[in-house]
């Protein structure tokens, strides 16, 4: 290693190794932290216990979060089924007995359940023609699942059509279309796109929408209508 020089050219002594070489200098800083402790034993002491006290805590919580949700996915699945059967005042409420998708909401808020139930409820909300509820409930939502997350972009895309808000709906169905495409659920998401784009008056964006649909879904269900589309918008900019 080079020696570093004073400022009249003189090599400066190397020390860096000090600690090593020199047992003496090692005790004498063994007895400055003897000394340290001795002197702030409660200090030490007390952040020794700050410490265990939030490790304790964390612990607690992921523990208590995990029972919560554990419960409140055996108590939604009475909602659920009520959810399946069309029997939504039920599924939102609960019968009286079994709790519904808002009482699992309200009871055990961030747990997976919670957060599934939110889902449902914005469908729910959909159907029901209360679309600001809907929009409410499904962007309270998020999940990894590709089909689950990209459809609750697409129904607070619907949600905001009816709004009479489609540039709205324009973010949210680019969203769905977006995410993790494939070829059984992006076409009807692009589909709604290009319907958005045209309602909002932006017919160029929504022919390249029904273009792609067109070029990169042949098998999909929405490629005749998509060609249908495409030609008819591609006539009205003509003019």
């Amino acid at each position: 290693m080079a020696k570093q020089k004073t400022k009249k050219g003189k090599a400066a002594p190397d020390t860096s190794n000090e600690l090593l070489e020199n047992p003496e200098a090692i005790a004498t800083r063994l007895g400055r932290g003897e000394a340290f402790l001795k002197e702030n034993t409660k200090l030490v002491g007390g952040i020794i216990g700050l410490m265990i006290l939030i490790i304790a805590g964390i612990v607690g919580y992921q523990i208590h979060k995990a029972n919560q949700n554990e419960k409140a996915q055996a108590e939604m699945f009475q909602a659920v089924y009520y959810y399946e059967q069309d029997s939504l005042d039920f599924a939102l409420n609960g019968d009286g007995v079994q709790p519904g998708f808002l009482n699992i909401i309200d009871q055990y808020g961030g747990t997976d359940a919670a957060n599934l139930s939110h889902f449902y409820v914005g469908s729910i909300y959909l159907s029901q023609g209360e679309f600001q509820n809907a929009v409410d409930h499904l962007e309270s939502f998020s999940s990894s699942d590709f089909f689950v997350q990209a459809q609750a972009f697409s129904l607070t895309g619907d949600a905001y059509m009816e709004l009479e808000d489609p540039e709205e709906a324009i973010r949210f169905y680019k969203k769905a279309a977006a995410y993790k495409t494939n070829k059984y659920f992006t076409p009807k998401y692009l589909f709604k796109l290009a319907i958005a784009y045209e309602e909002a008056g932006d017919l160029q964006q929504a022919i390249d929408t029904y273009g792609e649909i067109e070029s990169k879904y042949t098998d999909a269900y929405e490629y005749t209508e998509a060609r249908k589309h495409k030609a008819r918008l591609e006539g009205l900019a003509s003019n």
